[in-house]
């Protein structure tokens, strides 16, 4: 049980990546907050995981408004008093469009998500993590995040941004004994994904769950050295 004892809310945990990182860090002995905006998504996904044994909460909320982020970290003081991991998952990927034609509407709704969603969320559970005595932010970020594409738009910049954000995280609270580290996915068989590139075989791709052990060894104690790095999923596939 390498998180026996430790607090984890993931966010854009009903489905995908995010759903996957909450059952593992349940498996691993966690009590697992799980934050998604979709109610019934939401109930089951927690119910699948607590089906293996693991303890969810689940909380609805939309990370990009900050009155209900506050909401979750509240709740997450009255019922633990603590928090010691917190995974940035929740995206939203909007269009595939070139810049000069990209939905001004769609733009302001994906940087709202990826990149103020994170902020927000960070901002509201620092005195949480600082309270345990550290702990360890995960941001999901992504391939475009670190070399831009044509018409990825909102989403790459968003990623960009996170990447950035993670850096300048990871400086501003290594005193306080919190890391800050990103996790590129690379190429998962998630419905986002198949909305990306339609023409893929989703077959040939690794499934959520193969992608956990990264998100596991940065949750875990064994990480505790590390912080402002961005780290490739598939280069822990093995372990």
């Amino acid at each position: 049980m390498r998180l026996e004892g430790k607090v984890a809310l993931v966010t854009g945990g009903s489905q995908g990546v995010g759903r996957a990182v909450a059952a593992a860090y349940a498996r691993e002995g966690a009590d697992v907050v799980v934050v998604a905006r979709d109610r019934e998504r939401l109930d089951s996904a927690a119910a699948e995981i607590q089906k293996g044994g693991g303890r969810v909460i689940p909380l609805q909320a939309d990370v990009a408004d900050r009155q209900q982020v506050q909401g979750v970290a509240g709740e997450i003081k009255r019922r633990f008093g603590r928090l010691h991991v917190v995974v940035n998952n929740a995206s939203l990927l909007g269009p595939r469009a070139l810049i000069l034609e990209y939905p001004e509407e769609d733009w302001e709704a994906v940087i709202a998500v990826n990149l103020h969603g994170p902020f927000y969320l960070i901002k509201a559970c620092l005195p949480l993590l600082s309270a345990s005595g550290g702990g360890s932010i995960i941001n999901v970020s992504s391939g475009v995040g670190r070399i831009g594409k044509p018409r990825w738009g909102a989403y790459a910049a968003s990623k960009f941004g996170l990447e950035g954000l993670t850096q300048v995280l990871a400086a501003e609270l290594q005193s306080l004994h919190i890391r800050v580290n990103a996790v590129n996915p690379g190429g998962t068989r998630t419905g986002m994904r198949a909305a990306a590139y339609p023409e893929e075989d989703p077959m040939t791709l690794p499934t959520p769950e193969q992608i956990t052990p990264v998100f596991v060894y940065l949750a875990s104690d064994e990480s505790r050295d590390l912080t402002g790095q961005s780290l490739e999923a598939r280069d822990f596939l093995s372990r």
